[in-house]
This record gives structure tokens, sequence and C-alpha cells, in this order.
């Protein structure tokens, strides 16, 4: 056996193995096969998955969280899994569906601005869709001012597109003047996945002096007030809704003059928002100023695909910003500060001629922290076996 070992350069152990598959085994299957243990110390037994997959089909809305507790409390059983191994149980009997991958707005740089006055904040969002009697679609726009909680529009749209948007907004600026900032969520048309996640909506508030800010994703109580005004709208004016979208325009106008003039608010100290709101002091212009930039930037004008001309070469910057002059403003590590009026886009970087984002995603920051756990594991491997 030792001869023949070294013959076909095997140790001897390998040989007897392949001897006795040879004596035993039908077919004389000599290939590697699996080194998995057949039974795992840790693995999960069939009577905790059978618990698992019962409470889900009894509770099909219910997560790996609640179907942990509820199988301990029914099964008895003092030692269950954890609430990961559940989730991997659901996953592999197909009982849960993946979340897609979505692209998000830039994280807004700054905390939400604290309304300590009228028209310091607007609060603007759309309350959601909801069928007619009539079967069409009526998408109501609400605009509210943060302070005295003073109700601008509501508006019933067919559609939130952003020229009927624009419109809703313009005729609101020419009878109450401009606010400081505009709170919105991260939806449609306020804002977009492109540079600060402005859309040509924002950027048209930013050409007036206004800020657009925006919640955090899947953080509706930022705006807190606003959506428990949609609460009462909803109740008073769309349940059960009109028949047509003249018939439910007529019910939210309605609905205004209750809220503003008659309606007493607890946060206002049992006052109505009229009697606290005062039109604002800035009002809408006639014509939109060109914006004032430093004398030593670098202007130019964004094309109509969203792109400008560097050095000859054609970079993308964002379509919303089309037709807009941008201003340079070179840093002291050579790349340039991107301004619309008075707006930090992102950075230039002149070697790699991209626009980078001032504040990456929560997501780039996850990667960034992953890969950067990954590489501290390898240094740490490495260290502890300086042979590898």
């Amino acid at each position: 056996m030792a001869e023949l070992c070294r013959e076909f350069g095997i140790s001897r152990k390998t040989g007897y193995k392949w001897a006795k598959r040879g004596r035993c085994e039908a077919g004389r299957d000599f290939s590697d096969r699996s080194h998995e243990a057949h039974v795992h110390p840790n693995e999960v037994g069939l009577e905790v998955v059978g618990w698992i997959l019962k409470g889900k089909k009894k509770y099909p809305s219910w997560g790996p969280k609640k179907l942990v507790v509820w199988a301990r409390k029914q099964s008895g059983l003092e030692k269950l899994c954890a609430v990961s191994t559940a989730g991997q149980i659901l996953r592999r009997h197909g009982l849960v569906v993946s979340r897609k991958h979505t692209r998000r707005s830039e994280i807004y740089p700054h905390g939400l601005t604290q309304s300590e006055g009228c028209n310091e904040v607007w609060c603007v969002d759309f309350k959601g869709w909801f069928k007619l009697g009539d079967g069409s679609r009526c998408d109501p726009l609400t605009i509210t001012d943060g302070h005295s909680r003073f109700l601008i529009r509501c508006q019933a749209m067919w559609q939130p597109k952003m020229e009927e948007v624009q419109s809703v907004f313009e005729a609101a600026f020419r009878q109450y003047g401009l606010p400081r900032v505009i709170r919105s969520d991260n939806g449609t048309p306020f804002a977009s996945v492109g540079l600060r996640g402005l859309t040509v909506l924002s950027a048209w508030w930013v050409k007036l002096g206004i800020r657009p800010e925006r919640i955090g994703p899947g953080k509706p109580y930022e705006n807190g007030s606003h959506e428990r005004m949609h609460k009462t709208l909803k109740a008073e004016a769309a349940n059960p809704p009109a028949h047509t979208i003249s018939g439910q325009q007529r019910r939210f106008d309605k609905f205004v003059r209750e809220f503003n003039f008659e309606r007493p608010h607890e946060a206002l100290g049992q006052r109505t928002p009229e009697s606290v709101y005062a039109k604002s002091e800035r009002r809408y212009p006639v014509r939109v100023e060109t914006p004032r930039y430093a004398k030593d930037a670098i202007k130019r004008r964004v094309q109509q695909r969203g792109q400008f001309k560097w050095g000859g070469q054609k970079v993308f910057l964002g379509e919303a910003l089309a037709g807009e002059e941008v201003a340079f403003i070179e840093r002291s590590d050579g790349n340039y500060l991107v301004m619309l009026y008075g707006l930090e886009l992102g950075v230039f970087d002149v070697e790699a001629m991209e626009i980078k984002a001032l504040h990456p995603t929560n997501r780039r920051r996850k990667r960034r922290g992953h890969e950067a756990g990954l590489a501290l594991v390898s240094l740490r491997s490495t260290r502890a076996n300086p042979a590898s």
C-alpha cells in the first residue's frame, strides 16, 4: 500500500479510504465529498420549524419577532430559536418576499428647522389618492404653515404632476407671500435621487430664495402636525368621497374655511389658525432675479440634458437643473464646490470628471463600514497567523 500510494502521489490514509470505497460502494466514485457534518450541534429541530410555520400560517402578516414570541408561549419550549433564525426559516420556505432595492434621495444634511413664527416653515404633502364616486382618481395636495397650522391650500388633483403642483404653489405665493423653508417628504415631485434631491419644482423654490428640506425616509412623524391634519381631512371631507372631482373640491374648500376660521386648535391654546397666522413680508417677485455669485467663481450654463461643459468634455449634473446657471468655487484640494444660487449642490472632482454628493446616503455609509470591518478582520487574522 505504501509503494502504491507513493507511485500515485497520495497519502496512505487517502489510499486506504479509496480502497474501502472500491470494495464497499458501487460505482467507485473517488471524487472529493462534502466535509460538512452530518449533524450540526446548533441545528434547529423540526419541532421548532413546525411551530414557526404554524404561526405564519395562522398570522400571515406577522414577522419573525412576533412569531418567536407566539411560538414560545404556545409550545412551552424554553429554547426556541433566534429571531434571525426564524427569518431564515421563513425565507427558506418561501414565506418572505425580499424588499426591492430602491434608490433614495440624498440625506438631508441639516436638522429640521424649528418653526418659531409664521411662514418660517411651510409643510407640503399629498394626502394619498383615493377613488371618487365616478371611479376617477383624486390626489389632494395640502400646504400648511408649520407655526400657525393655517391650511394654505387643499387642492384636489388628478395626478401629482409637477406643472400642476407648481401652479398651486404660485397661487399660494401670490396670496400669502414666500416662506423661508418648505418641508416635504422624499416623494415626487418634491424630491428625486439627484444631487441634493432636487427636482424642477424644488430648484424653482431655491431660485425664489426658499430652502427645501426633507423629512427622513419612512419618518412621517417628523411632519406630525401636517399628518394629523390629514386624518381630520379624511374623516370630515373625504369619507365617503364625492362623486366628481369638482364636488370633492367644494368639500375641500368648505373644510379649509372651517379648519382655519372656526376650528379651535389645542396646540394654539384653543385659538383658530386664522387668529395666529399673518402673511409673509416676502412678496412673490414679478421676475426671478439672476443669481449673484462671487467674482472669482466659474459659471456654467446647464444644458437641456443636465450636462455642462468643462475643458471640452460634458459632465452630467442633473436634468432638474437644465437651463440654470451654476457656479464653481475652487477649494483648497483643487476640486470645486458647485452652487445653485445659495445652495451647495456637491463637489466637482476634476480628475474623475464627476459630481460627488456632499452627504452620501446611509446605504453607502453602511457599505463602507462593512468593508472596513472585513478589512479589520483580515488584518487580525493575518497578525494571528503570520505564516499566512
